[in-house]
């Protein structure tokens, strides 16, 4: 539901993964998104009125994605969906970060704008780059993809865990996951995927893009 630029880019992605799609707007014009060679379906109408869902399918339907620009809007059709349909992946877009803590509690997954937001921008303007991968639904644990400077290189990765008081769970290098050992060192091009919480997200942020400090070796 919700034919903007996330919508339409997530119902194309979604294509090309081979599935089928269809995607909810009230404004009809909203489709021109897609461009003229989208071979998914198309409904214009209330996304969480029980006749439009069923027109694009919702019986059928594997999983919900609610990405209007409306923060009711997009609870109310993630749990018509939820509830009425039964649907079991369902997903909500909401901006306001404190309501989408109430509905993850509800059980509903959702995306907080905003927090996202801010994670894209930590990547972009911190030396190294550091991008959330995963969340619990307290919202307190985190998994935290990180790149590390270069000043990392050859340093343990229980250096790492010992400066920011968090845990890596598994290095991504030459594009294969690879478990971390008490020895592991941290080589060129590696991907840290590091356990951490909101209250060490900090730490884990200023060793990633400042890298050692204090002496480590």
């Amino acid at each position: 539901m919700g034919c903007g630029r996330v919508g339409s880019t997530l119902a194309h992605h979604l294509l090309r993964l081979d599935h089928s799609v269809s995607i909810i707007d009230q404004d009809p014009s909203a489709f021109r998104r897609l461009g003229e060679h989208f071979a998914g379906k198309t409904v214009a109408g209330v996304g969480f009125d029980r006749e439009t869902l069923i027109d694009a399918g919702i019986e059928n339907a594997d999983a919900f994605a609610a990405v209007s620009n409306g923060d009711n809007s997009n609870i109310i059709a993630a749990r018509v969906a939820r509830e009425t349909f039964g649907v079991n992946h369902v997903v909500a877009r909401i901006y306001d970060a404190r309501r989408a803590e109430v509905y993850e509690r509800l059980g509903i997954p959702t995306i907080a704008t905003v927090p996202w937001t801010a994670n894209r921008l930590l990547k972009n303007i911190l030396g190294g780059t550091i991008d959330e991968e995963w969340r619990d639904s307290s919202g307190e644990v985190v998994i935290l993809h990180v790149v590390p400077v270069e000043t990392w290189v050859g340093h343990k990765v229980s250096d790492f865990e010992q400066l920011t008081s968090s845990r890596v769970a598994l290095i991504t290098r030459f594009g294969r996951g690879e478990l971390v050992g008490a020895h592991t060192v941290i080589q060129a091009g590696d991907e840290l995927h590091v356990a951490t919480t909101n209250r060490l997200g900090d730490a884990v942020r200023e060793a990633t893009a400042n890298g050692p400090t204090g002496g480590l070796h």
